[in-house]
């Protein structure tokens, strides 16, 4: 954190991070209502209001990967950070959004990360067809999450294909991904449906993949 701003009660209400602040170092600010309200990007802010620098990282950085996840043409914050933080639950080891999704300092997808972009590497602007060879050159199996997909996300699972490392390139949430993205990858893989359900929003997609993937290492 580089700053603090805090109105007069959320200073009260969170003594705790107000201290860690001081102890750390950061400066803090006292500000009114309307100061805050002007910061926020809320309609209800809830008082406090950190400054950060961006924590991404270049992909060359990046080691040991065992789970990673690729943001492809990603386009709404709310799932992105939702994604983001499913993966750092998950035990990921990096989520790379490519240069053609969210920008993950976008307000709503920080929040919707609730910290998670600051537990884990970060690489952003990287072209699909990079970011899946970094993952190959790596060493690991790249899955693309496709609701129309050839396998069986539990078929794949048994069969041993999740048991080391692997990347999951997840698409939009309307079109999913391009056949061209599809074909530089080892497969796609959807999640069977077993109710009358039409599809599953991208988030939640992600969440069986990851965890699926994350219990399969686990047990290998």
């Amino acid at each position: 954190m580089v700053e603090v701003y805090a109105t007069a009660e959320a200073m009260q209400r969170h003594i705790d991070l107000m201290d860690a602040a001081h102890t750390a170092g950061v400066p803090t600010h006292r500000v009114s209502l309307d100061v805050m309200s002007e910061l926020a990007q809320t309609i209800t802010p809830q008082g406090v209001l950190a400054v950060c620098e961006f924590v991404d990282v270049p992909l060359e950085k990046v080691t040991d990967v065992r789970l990673a996840v690729v943001l492809s043409h990603v386009r709404d914050p709310g799932n992105a950070g939702t994604v983001l933080r499913t993966a750092d639950a998950a035990g990921a080891d990096v989520v790379i959004f490519t240069d053609a999704s969210v920008d993950p300092y976008n307000g709503k997808c920080v929040r919707a990360s609730a910290g998670s972009l600051f537990h884990l590497p970060v690489v952003v602007g990287v072209p699909v067809a990079g970011a899946i060879d970094f993952l190959n050159q790596a060493g690991a199996k790249v899955w693309a999450a496709d609701g129309g997909g050839d396998k069986d996300l539990h078929q794949v699972a048994d069969d041993g294909d999740l048991d080391g490392p692997v990347g999951w390139v997840f698409g939009n949430e309307a079109w999913g991904l391009p056949e061209e993205t599809v074909r530089l990858t080892d497969g796609a893989v959807s999640v069977p449906i077993y109710g009358g359900a039409e599809s599953l929003n991208l988030a939640t997609a992600a969440a069986v993949c990851l965890y699926t993937t994350a219990r399969q290492q686990r047990r290998s």
